[in-house]
């Protein structure tokens, strides 16, 4: 089994030692260490560290992370890790539109008050 050095997982996932260390103490990761100490991280690290940043990148915090990913381990079927996925995905498209509505009822707030200022500029010139 191939095994990944700190370093190796860094650079290929565009991260900080320190962020491996992090994910490792809240129980996202889970290297094993030389006997000179360097941690070594498995193809299972590897996939995890992935699933971790595509969970980030949709929005998702470590904790909903860690709780997906945790759940493949306790039902190897999948069912339930899927259930709980979809669940949170729900949850981050309600935040979404959301996002969205605040943003057009944003948007629409500077074009009234650019309007307000044009027109007083008019009356100015």
């Amino acid at each position: 089994m191939k095994l990944y050095s700190i370093r190796d997982m860094t650079n290929e996932f565009n991260t900080t030692h320190r962020t491996l260390r992090y994910y490792e103490e809240i129980g996202l990761l889970h290297p094993t260490y030389s006997e000179s100490g360097r941690r070594k991280y498995s193809p299972k690290d590897r996939t995890r560290l992935f699933l971790i940043q595509r969970g980030k990148n949709l929005g998702f915090n470590l904790q909903e992370i860690k709780e997906m990913i945790d759940l493949f381990m306790v039902d190897r079927t999948g069912e339930k890790q899927l259930q709980k996925t979809i669940e949170y995905g729900n949850q981050k498209i309600s935040e979404v539109d959301k996002k969205i509505n605040d943003l057009i009822l944003l948007k629409e707030e500077i074009i009234r008050m650019k309007s307000e200022l044009e027109r007083n500029f008019l009356e100015i010139k």
